[in-house]
């Protein structure tokens, strides 16, 4: 919301010489959150100009200039070329001078143009930042209308205009709709600075005379189908302005107030509109009534119906959409209730019979409809919210008085008023409830005080019945008392004891409540202590986005949802588990409504990004949840909020929770080492996958084994390795896969040709954690190296090998590392030579040779005997 101090200033008490930023800082301190300072940056001599002489001049190139005389109020005329064609000798206008700076920085000052020296430039209303041009240059008189008359040559025209009222914005959280209105952000201003509301805030809507005789158009609320329970509409006022002058424009004044607060002034009627939104946050829409036909009616939309909203889209409308329609029993629809009207019945430059429709829709009813459309509005913003329906009819009045002051049309001198303002809800706040929940321990004179400045009646107190606590009845001693307290009308956001306590905290100010520090104390899962640093499991895991980064990958985060057609992108064949993703009710696009199953699947997203902007050379990972929901899922239960769920019901949700594994996954692509001055480098392959992979179950301190020649989309069949953990509880477990992505997902996903990637379960790892390391003796005997070659299928893995060498060798072995493959006429056709460097090393003494040719003899036999491998060269 945006808002002029000058504004601000007319309906509440801005201290005097209070900056925008003074302004700001007063709203921040009742919890509106400051977004920026607009305006005001217009600096040096803009002052008002008399055009004396205004002489054209063609130009070779078909343009015509003027070279004009303009009084400035100095005593001589200065010389001003101006291109603009809509003003003549006479006319007021505004002339920035050497030396003033405009928006943007643009800085005056007096060249030469053609073939003149221009002391200065006539300006218009997009130069001063006052909106958008409309035919040149800005000619007082038509601006300012009977503003103007008593401006001369050389007055302060930075004045004259506004141009030096800055602007405050502020962000309103959706708790807080009455804000969104100059007339909320007054009362607001006022309990900021401490005043008393009563004297200090004044009120636009005090004084309102109502008509109290019925109207002569019919409303008729019918909506037969209400959303929740709740009837989309609780009251509907409509009036009447005929006669309305269409050639009339909007005044000054008013314009500059929407261009200020972010909007494009159209035509009277609309602007009028829009001003009394802005002013009091009540949203009104203007009728033509002559393309109106009969009674207005607000009911649900019909099967098939469509509209042409405002914006000139035809809509197909959903049967949960309320409407405005007119028409025999309402046949036509004429606009969207709360959100946007119709194009059939819209204001143009004809009209001169205005209905002024001002209402209360139900704020979910706009919501859902407004998203459903992705037609987001003004007024739909302020519905959402919840708007005061006790003023609907002083609004609309507003609106009236203005139209035939400025548009000169006469107004009807009745009202219609269908439904009502609803009955206030009364809350039992327990006097002691605000220092329970805040800490605070505030004097029940002071709450009572804070809650009637926001505007609510306030009764009871200590000594009367407290509704909420019972304490007496529980045996902990004897009631205090609470109050009864009745929310004023435009504060429908205060429906329970804990928004009230909020308010009272607010008020009182947030700097007032201690930060306390909780006290550690024991928890419930596995005696952790809060309070006690990482857990481990939270330490494996910041150990591995380390130990990546220092690997040269650069950590991103993606977004967690993908299109249905990812899948086949990735070439997930029929019946893959990765297949089975859920898919959002809400989701935040249509295009891209399931969870994730797989973080190759949106990280591809990110090395897109990166390679469209011109990176060659990209390495990426991500730590993040996948969804993975099990065939036999019960779909989600949705339980009311009207109450806490059963327990039943919460166990339902529970059960339908899918498991949400960590996972780690990497992209890389173009140069794993760069080129140096003589030309060497290598680019990333599959062995940079795989290496990454291992590197993760070693920083763990889970050994991992690679087994080459998977099949796993999106992996090339023939450049992919399955990780399996090597040891421990888990042996064998495959954890994840690591090499080159397949041509065919290359090309689907539109990456890089050759790029690689992997992905691991990272709970499957850290459920392997072998626990917490404990520093063993340091080795003072010597080793002693043995080196083995073993001939075997080539089809077996030589993770298998090198596993099994382990099981045979014994405690004695301290390291076997695969050294050399050798594949030839040596060995012979589908055979392969595997040379592995084994290291024995005793930790109580120096081996023999007798020791070590035993457990190198029985690691060959417990190969052999596994994987069928026999010495090369026996």
């Amino acid at each position: 919301m945006r808002v002029g101090v000058s504004w601000l200033a007319e309906v509440t008490d801005v201290a005097d010489g209070a900056t925008a930023e003074d302004v700001a800082a007063v709203l921040v301190r009742v919890g509106l959150e400051e977004e920026g300072l607009h305006g005001g940056d217009v600096s040096g001599p803009v002052v008002v100009g008399r055009v004396l002489s205004a002489e054209p001049e063609p130009q070779k190139n078909g343009k015509t200039i003027h070279w004009c005389s303009v009084d400035v109020g100095e005593e001589e005329p200065r010389g001003i070329v101006c291109g603009a064609q809509n003003f003549g000798a006479g006319d007021l206008v505004v002339v920035s001078l050497p030396g003033a700076v405009l928006p943007g920085g643009f800085a005056i000052a007096a060249r030469k143009t053609y073939g003149h020296v221009s002391d200065g430039m006539i300006c218009s209303t997009a130069e001063l930042g006052l909106g958008e041009d409309s035919d040149g240059i800005i000619v007082l008189a038509e601006l300012l209308g009977a503003a103007a008359d008593g401006a001369a040559p050389g007055d302060d025209a930075k004045a004259l205009l506004g141009l030096d009222d800055r602007v405050v914005e502020v962000n309103v959280t959706p708790d807080r709709g009455y804000c969104l209105s100059v007339r909320g952000l007054g009362r607001e201003h006022a309990h900021g600075r401490g005043l008393d509301v009563a004297t200090a805030f004044r009120d636009p809507l005090a004084g309102v005379r109502v008509p109290s005789a019925p109207g002569e158009r019919d409303v008729v609320l019918a909506d037969e189908g209400p959303v929740d329970g709740r009837p989309g509409a609780s009251r509907f006022t409509a009036r009447t302005v005929c006669g309305v002058d269409p050639s009339r424009p909007s005044p000054w004044w008013l314009r500059r107030r929407l261009v200020q607060a972010g909007m494009r002034p159209v035509s009277l009627a609309v602007d009028v509109t829009n001003y009394v939104m802005l002013l009091v946050g009540q949203p009104l829409h203007a009728y033509d009534a002559a393309r109106l036909d009969g009674a207005l009616v607000v009911r649900r939309a019909r099967a098939g119906e469509r509209l042409t909203t405002l914006d000139g889209v035809e809509r197909a409308l959903h049967p949960e959409d309320l409407v405005i329609a007119d028409g025999a029993e309402g046949a036509r629809a004429v606009g969207l209730a709360g959100v946007m009207g119709g194009a059939s019945t819209e204001v143009t430059a004809a009209t001169r019979d205005v209905v002024l429709e001002a209402a209360c829709f139900d704020p979910v009813s706009v919501a859902r409809t407004a998203r459903r459309h992705r037609l987001p509005s003004e007024a739909s913003r302020r519905f959402e919210r919840g708007v005061d329906d006790a003023m609907a009819a002083a609004a609309s009045q507003l609106a009236v008085d203005l139209l035939v002051e400025h548009g000169g049309g006469t107004a009807e001198d009745g009202l219609t008023d269908v439904g009502g303002p609803a009955e206030r809800p009364v809350v039992s706040l327990p006097v002691r409830e605000p220092a329970r929940l805040v800490g605070v321990d505030y004097a029940p004179e002071r709450v009572r005080a804070l809650l009637e400045q926001v505007g609510c009646a306030v009764s009871g107190g200590p000594g009367a019945p407290d509704a909420l606590a019972g304490t007496a009845a529980a045996g902990t001693g004897p009631a205090v008392g609470a109050w009864s307290v009745e929310p004023p009308s435009w504060r429908p956001d205060l429906q329970q004891a804990a928004d009230l306590v909020e308010e009272v905290a607010r008020l009182d100010g947030y700097d007032r409540i201690p930060s306390v520090l909780p006290r550690a104390v024991p928890g419930t899962a596995g005696g952790v202590v809060a309070g006690g640093g990482l857990t481990a499991r939270r330490r494996a895991v910041r150990s591995v986005a380390r130990a990546l980064a220092e690997a040269g990958l650069v950590e991103v985060a993606s977004y967690p949802f993908v299109s249905p057609e990812r899948a086949d992108a990735l070439g997930l064949p029929d019946g893959d588990e990765r297949r089975r993703a859920l898919r959002v009710a809400n989701p935040l696009r249509e295009e891209e409504p399931l969870l994730r199953t797989s973080l190759l699947a949106t990280l591809v997203d990110v090395l897109r990004r990166n390679v469209g902007r011109g990176a060659d050379d990209v390495a990426l990972f991500e730590l993040g949840s996948v969804a993975l929901p099990a065939a036999d899922r019960a779909p989600s239960p949705r339980p009311g909020v009207d109450r806490r769920p059963t327990a039943e019901e919460e166990a339902a949700v529970r059960a339908s929770v899918p498991h949400q594994p960590l996972h780690v996954a990497a992209l890389l692509v173009g140069a794993r080492t760069p080129r140096d001055w003589e030309g060497r480098g290598r680019s990333a392959d599959a062995r940079d996958a795989v290496e990454l992979a291992l590197l993760v179950g070693e920083v763990l301190g889970v050994p991992l084994a690679a087994v080459a020649e998977a099949d796993r989309p999106p992996f090339h069949p023939g450049r992919c390795a399955a990780l399996r953990v090597a040891g421990g509880p888990a042996a064998g477990a495959v954890v994840g896969h690591a090499g080159e992505l397949a041509p065919r997902a290359v090309t689907a996903l539109e990456v890089p040709a050759r790029s690689v990637a992997l992905e691991l379960d990272l709970d499957v790892l850290l459920g392997a954690l072998p626990g917490p390391p404990r520093p063993g003796a340091l080795a003072t005997y010597p080793v002693v190296k043995q080196d083995v070659a073993l001939v075997v299928d080539a089809s077996v893995p030589a993770a298998d090998v090198e596993a099994a060498l382990r099981r045979g060798a014994g405690p004695l072995l301290e390291e076997c590392r695969l050294v050399d493959v050798y594949v030839g006429e040596q060995v012979g056709e589908g055979r392969r030579s595997l040379a592995f460097s084994l290291r024995f090393r005793a930790a109580d003494r120096t081996l023999t040779g007798a020791e070590v040719a035993q457990a190198r003899e029985a690691a060959v036999a417990a190969a052999g005997e596994a994987t069928g491998a026999v010495l090369r060269g026996s």
